[in-house]
């Protein structure tokens, strides 16, 4: 059986995330927001383990270097525009997610978290300023990542330390756990409740035809 465009492990795995993100974005409202920084976060210093030693100093070129290696080596087309002391530019043809990233654009905050939770760790600062989104209906990707404040608008990430030893940063905090499972909770009461109205309005249609 053909189909116009063809099925992979990846298209699939994107549009099924993308879609996850959207309905938990929908149910449970700005609070998933919070999660994708959370796990952007934890995911950026286990990327960031991959590339070198825990608390080995990076220059700014090998910064640029590893967030768009990391980037393309999960399907992304991303590139360095420019470097500077104080900040990087990178550019992008190419969302890993692809173009149904459009049906979840809040999950640009994983790219935020990720670059600058790697960037906060190395140098003590970083502000991730999202100049152009394919997420968000531009052509391509630019951000930019500052080592220093600037007064361009952007998220904040300032003295992130790494997991101790042994540990691992995957590990969430009880409070955190206790609170994703409320929203949860919530989540999926306001999922029956619209299955419960749509079937509602289906009885109705059906006494009226």
């Amino acid at each position: 059986m053909e189909t116009e465009t063809s099925l992979t492990g990846t298209i699939f795995l994107s549009k099924l995330i993308t879609q996850y993100a959207y309905i938990h974005q929908k149910t449970v409202g700005k609070t998933a927001d919070e999660y994708i920084r959370q796990i952007g976060l934890r995911t950026g210093e286990w990327i960031e383990g991959l590339y070198g030693d825990k608390g080995e100093d990076w220059t700014v070129d090998r910064y640029a270097e590893v967030i768009v290696d990391l980037k393309n080596s999960i399907g992304g087309h991303f590139y360095i525009s420019k470097v500077y002391s104080d900040h990087v530019v990178v550019k992008a043809t190419a969302c890993p997610f692809g173009e149904v990233v459009q049906d979840a654009p809040h999950l640009c905050n994983m790219t935020s978290s990720v670059f600058g939770g790697i960037a906060s760790r190395q140098f003590g600062y970083s502000k991730v300023v999202l100049r152009k989104r394919i997420a968000a209906g531009d052509s391509r990707c630019e951000v930019a990542v500052y080592f220093r404040e600037t007064e361009e608008e952007g998220d904040v990430y300032r003295d992130l330390h790494y997991t101790p030893n042994h540990g691992s940063p995957y590990h969430w905090e009880e409070e955190t756990i206790r609170l994703l499972n409320e929203q949860l909770r919530q989540s999926d009461e306001l999922v029956m409740k619209l299955v419960n109205e749509l079937e509602e309005l289906r009885e109705q249609v059906k006494q009226n035809e």
